[in-house]
């Protein structure tokens, strides 16, 4: 398979003088998944930066096809004035919404509410949903499923790792057993 990410001998920092990333390289393709795990401040989340170009690396190439993320804080994710479904129709298409709501454990009507009328957990899935339906070849995961009780988790981890065959995952957490659960391999920064 070909391709979908290629991070290749970046180097990256705040400043000149303290890189967090020396010729660091790392690729993807479809149907893999894999597990970035670090301390805070290790530069998790600067790499996803780095992968959407929001951030320039002093030396390297990034290369990634289509891409959807799931941030950390699904609050900052969403929009406080506008209904999540309005928000998720802006950027995808709602063709498979029956199936991935049933798959995360979401009811539609609570896509018909303004965000602070969810719970932590319900606009986190929603923020899930929303990055899914985007169909993208790349998922960029920020801690997905920090705000999840286990037994959610698991049922959102499951039906990501349902639809691999459509696209390859980066997944940052802290949690070392899921990484090991569910990664094709772990790196650590």
């Amino acid at each position: 398979m070909s391709k979908i990410l290629e991070v290749k001998n970046v180097s990256f920092g705040y400043t000149k003088d303290f890189l967090l990333f020396d010729n660091f390289s790392v690729s993807l393709k479809k149907g893999e998944i894999k597990a970035i795990v670090g301390a805070s401040g290790a530069g998790k989340s600067t790499l996803f930066e780095l992968i959407l170009k929001n951030l320039k690396p002093f030396s390297g190439e990034i290369s990634s096809a289509s891409s959807s993320q799931v941030f950390q804080d699904p609050y900052s994710s969403f929009h406080p004035s506008y209904t999540l479904l309005n928000q998720i129709q802006d950027v995808a298409s709602l063709e498979s919404l029956d199936t991935l709501l049933k798959a995360i454990n979401l009811e539609y009507k609570l896509l018909e509410k303004l965000p602070h009328e969810l719970s932590g957990g319900q606009l986190q899935r929603a923020s899930i949903l929303r990055a899914m339906l985007m169909k993208p070849d790349l998922l960029l995961l920020d801690e997905p499923t920090s705000a999840l009780d286990n037994v959610i988790q698991l049922e959102v981890m499951s039906m990501l790792m349902k639809n691999l065959g459509n696209m390859g995952m980066l997944l940052i957490t802290h949690d070392m057993e899921l990484a090991s659960w569910c990664a094709d391999e772990i790196i650590v920064i």
